[in-house]
């Protein structure tokens, strides 16, 4: 086994590779960097047609980044990715839909 991975043993029985010190590093380092992007963005004399997109998309890479590593997301089952994601959906569409109806 890499010293970069623990093996854990999953309620089914079945052995999950989780990974190691060195992964989560990497993954703190990437969510430093997106923030710095993201700071640099606000402050920067962008036009607000691009930096709001450019904030969500930003935004939302790092949402998923600490979803799968951090909450160990990628590792569990499929099940429970799936009602996460299902939860995840369903909430972005009534944020969305309350948005345009408050707009118009």
């Amino acid at each position: 086994m890499a010293d970069t991975e623990t093996k854990e043993p999953h309620a089914s029985g079945e052995e999950h590779h989780h990974p190691g010190v060195k992964e989560y590093v990497e993954i703190g380092v990437i969510l430093a960097v997106l923030t710095a992007i993201e700071v640099g963005l606000y402050y920067a004399d962008v036009p607000r047609q691009v930096a709001v997109p450019a904030l969500l998309a930003l935004t939302a890479a790092k949402f998923v980044l600490v979803v799968l590593w951090f909450m160990h997301l990628r590792f569990d089952s499929r099940w429970f990715r799936r009602l996460f994601w299902t939860g995840v959906i369903a909430a972005s569409l009534l944020f969305f839909v309350t948005t345009i109806l408050l707009t118009f």
